[in-house]
C-alpha cells in the first residue's frame, strides 16, 4: 500500500469509530501529514460537534502549515451548526488536500473543492472513493433521495421457515448470529417491525452487547389498529427507548391516548382499513433526521417492502436446521412472483458464517 492510500485508510478507520452516531451528518475522518508523519487526526463524533478536519487541524497545530490533509469526504463550504471547514483548512496553511469523494448533495457538491483551489491549495479527489462511498451509504441515500437507507434482516431454517407450524420461532439462529444482529442495531438509527411480530414474539428491539459504547435504536412499530398489548415489552419500555407507532386514522382514539401515556409517539396516517403505507413511514423517518432503518419484521411487511422496492440491502441468515410443515411460515409472504425471470436479485453478495449459521448479505438490484 502506497503512503497516500495508507493515510486515507487511517482516515477511514477514524471515521468508522462514530458509526451509527452522526445522523443526519456523514461519517468523516481526517489526517494531517507532514514530512511523511501523521501530526494530527480526528473524526466527526456527533451532529453539532466539530467536524473531522477541524479536530485534526487543531491537533496538528502549527505543524499544519504546508502539510497535507487526507479527508474521507469533501470539506464543507457552508455555514451549518459549525463554520465551513474549508476556511479552517485555508487558515491552517494546508498546502494540499486528498478528498476520497465529493459531497453527494448536488447543492454543495464540488463547492468545497472549488473554494480550496481558489485559495491555491492543491486538491486531489477520488483516493479510495468506493471505500468512502460504502462507508457513507446511509448518508448518500439520505442526501440524494430524501429517504433512509433500508435494510431487511431475516432468519430462516434450511427449508425456508421463520417459525414452526405452531408459530414457535425462538430461536432459529445461534448466539453468535444473534450477537451480530445486536451489532446491527447498534449501527442503524432505527429498527422496524410489525404488530404480527410483536404479538408473536414480544420483542425488545434494543441493543444488548457486552461493550459500553452502545445505544438503542429508535423503534418503529407498524400497527394499523393499535393492537399492541399495553403490557408488551415495547410499550412497557417506551418511556426509556424512543418508540414511534404508525397506525391508520381508523384506530381507536382511546388507544392512541393510552399509547402516548406509556411514552410512545403515535403517528396517524390516512386510511381506516388496509395496510400502513411504508412509503409514508420512511418519509417521516427521514424528516426526523434518521438515515437508516433495520427491518426485523414478518413475511407480510417484508413482501410489501420488497415488492415496492423500498429495501436497499438484506441480511439473510440461514440456520442449518430443518423445520418442515406446509403451514410453517416463510420469510416473505404476499402473492409472490409467477416467473423466475421476475425474481428480486441481489448484487455485491457476501456470505459469512457464525458457528454454522450462514449469513448472506447483498444489495437489491433496482436498476
Amino acid at each position: 500500500m502506497d503512503s497516500n492510500k495508507a493515510f486515507m485508510q487511517r482516515a477511514l478507520e477514524l471515521a468508522s469509530r462514530a458509526t451509527g452516531r452522526t445522523s443526519p451528518n456523514p461519517l468523516v475522518g481526517a489526517v494531517v501529514v507532514k514530512d511523511g508523519e501523521i501530526v494530527g487526526e480526528g473524526y466527526h463524533q456527533k451532529a453539532g460537534k466539530p467536524h473531522a478536519e477541524v479536530i485534526a487541524l487543531e491537533a496538528a497545530g502549527e505543524h499544519s502549515r504546508n502539510a497535507t490533509l487526507y479527508v474521507t469526504l469533501e470539506p464543507c463550504n457552508h455555514h451549518g451548526k459549525t463554520p465551513p471547514c474549508t476556511e479552517a483548512v485555508i487558515k491552517a496553511g494546508i498546502s494540499s488536500v486528498y478528498a476520497a469523494t465529493l459531497d453527494p448533495n448536488p447543492l454543495v457538491s464540488g463547492r468545497g473543492i472549488e473554494r480550496l483551489k481558489e485559495a491555491g491549495i492543491e486538491v486531489n479527489v477520488g483516493l479510495m472513493e468506493q471505500e468512502a462511498r460504502n462507508q457513507n451509504q446511509f448518508f448518500f441515500k439520505y442526501v440524494t433521495r430524501g429517504l433512509p437507507f433500508v435494510a431487511l434482516k431475516t432468519a430462516m431454517t434450511l427449508d425456508g421457515k421463520i417459525a414452526t407450524r405452531t408459530g414457535d420461532s425462538r430461536w432459529i439462529t445461534n448466539e453468535k448470529s444473534r450477537e451480530y444482529v445486536h451489532q446491527l442495531r447498534n449501527t442503524y438509527d432505527a429498527v422496524l417491525t410489525g404488530i404480527g411480530t410483536v404479538l408473536k414474539d414480544n420483542p425488545r428491539l434494543n441493543t444488548r452487547l457486552p461493550q459500553e459504547d452502545t445505544r438503542d435504536p429508535i423503534r418503529l412499530i407498524i400497527d394499523a389498529r393499535l393492537e399492541m398489548p399495553t403490557d408488551s415489552w415495547i410499550l412497557q419500555t417506551a418511556s426509556k427507548q424512543e418508540t414511534v407507532v404508525y397506525c391508520l386514522s381508523g384506530a381507536d382514539s382511546s388507544r392512541v391516548r393510552r399509547f402516548k401515556e406509556l411514552g410512545a409517539e403515535v403517528v396517524v396516517l390516512r386510511g381506516s382499513t388496509g395496510r400502513v403505507p411504508l412509503e409514508e413511514v420512511f418519509r417521516d423517518v427521514a424528516q426526523r433526521g434518521l438515515m437508516s432503518v433495520l427491518m426485523e419484521a414478518g413475511g407480510q411487511i417484508n413482501a410489501y417492502a420488497l415488492e415496492n422496492r423500498l429495501v436497499d440491502k438484506v441480511y439473510w441468515f440461514v440456520a442449518p436446521r430443518i423445520c418442515g410443515g406446509d403451514q410453517a411460515v416463510s420469510p416473505v409472504g404476499g402473492r409472490g412472483i409467477e416467473l423466475m425471470s421476475q425474481t428480486i436479485d441481489l448484487k455485491n453478495v457476501v456470505v459469512r458464517t457464525f458457528d454454522g449459521d450462514l449469513l448472506v448479505e447483498g444489495y437489491l438490484d433496482h436498476e
